[in-house]
């Protein structure tokens, strides 16, 4: 995986959060907080080998949810971004993916060598994903790839 690069301001960010807020109204109210925007966006080129660039929206701040068991962000990939083959095994890790808007393809594999599963992703698809299950997403489709992710964060 690459470096993350975190954007807070910048027209970069506002480009983002302007994108995506064409499809998802994007504010959050944390459990006995004000209603407000999202914490921070997380760039990352070729994340995981995979080409181009994956935007990380991240919600939610540090102990916001779930005694920090739980981790929720958007993801957005234009057309032809991806997130390279990955595994959450050593952190004990699973996701879900909630496709929000756009179209792209899931796939999955068994260990670093397995056969490849590709599923092609729509809005309102959900797909689950194991620690041990090798993952990678690309944005197929003309319109942004948009997906609320919620992860376990097993620290």
């Amino acid at each position: 995986m690459s470096g993350t690069v975190i954007l807070s301001e910048g027209a970069e960010f506002d480009h983002v959060i302007q994108e995506v807020s064409r499809y998802i109204h994007l504010y959050v109210m944390p459990f006995g907080k004000d209603e407000r925007t999202i914490a921070r966006i997380d760039k990352r080129e070729n994340m995981y080998g995979g080409n181009g660039t994956v935007y990380l929206i991240q919600m939610f701040g540090q102990n916001e949810l779930a005694n920090n068991r739980l981790a929720a962000y958007m993801v957005l990939l234009n057309n032809g971004d991806e997130s390279g083959f990955h595994t959450h095994n050593a952190r004990n890790e699973e996701e879900l993916y909630v496709v929000v808007h756009g179209t792209g393809e899931y796939r999955e594999r068994t260990g670093t060598e397995g056969a490849v599963r590709k599923k092609v992703l729509q809005k309102g698809d959900i797909t689950a994903i194991s620690s041990i299950g090798y993952h990678s997403i690309e944005n197929t489709g003309d319109e942004p790839l948009i997906m609320f992710v919620i992860t376990t964060n097993n620290p």
